[in-house]
């Protein structure tokens, strides 16, 4: 591969510190909001709520996903899901190796684990930084796949420890009694 020598400047990679080198504008593009977000799930029927914080989530077969507004200008957006079934700290191994091997594999989401009050965490990310703006088929595509891909992480976690998928029936359908 070539390296471009911008010898007028005698600057080896002009193009990168060359503010006018930078394209208009672009256009159509409209910046990410928490209204914008909603009016993508309403489209798409989608059931969800907004907690105490003002991040806006839901319940995805039994998942919960949040999408949020990250960064300085809130302007990178990501969907995060966290894999609902319990699970105990002595599996930790196993599901960092099946998260590692996603992570290898996959482009996105991006997986990871951790231990919280001696279970298991097992998360799913999709970030994007949207700083110049969006279309609305962007943000829909985005949603769309950060849940998506993440159901599809969390459907392998679901094939690889059963025990822990009827633990969490077991305990859906308790909570459901006691309604």
């Amino acid at each position: 591969m070539a390296v471009h020598d911008d010898e007028e400047d005698g600057d080896l990679m002009g193009f990168f510190n060359k503010p006018d080198a930078l394209p208009a504008e672009p256009s159509g593009l409209a910046p990410l909001s928490d209204a914008r977000i909603k009016a993508v799930l309403d489209a798409r029927g989608y059931n969800y709520g907004v907690d105490g914080d003002g991040d806006i989530g839901g319940i995805w077969d039994d998942h919960l996903f949040y999408f949020l507004r990250i960064g300085s200008e809130q302007e990178h957006l990501q969907v995060r899901g966290r894999w609902s079934r319990p699970l105990s700290a002595a599996h930790y191994t196993a599901v960092l190796e099946l998260a590692n091997e996603w992570n290898i594999n996959k482009l996105f989401p991006k997986t990871y684990v951790r231990v919280e009050d001696g279970d298991l965490g097992v998360y799913a990310e999709h970030t994007v930084d949207y700083e110049p703006g969006l279309t609305d088929e962007q943000l829909d595509q985005h949603l769309a796949c950060g849940v998506s891909t993440a159901l599809s992480f969390f459907g392998l976690l679901d094939e690889r420890f059963p025990e822990a998928v009827e633990q969490f029936r077991a305990m859906d359908a308790a909570r459901r009694e006691q309604e």
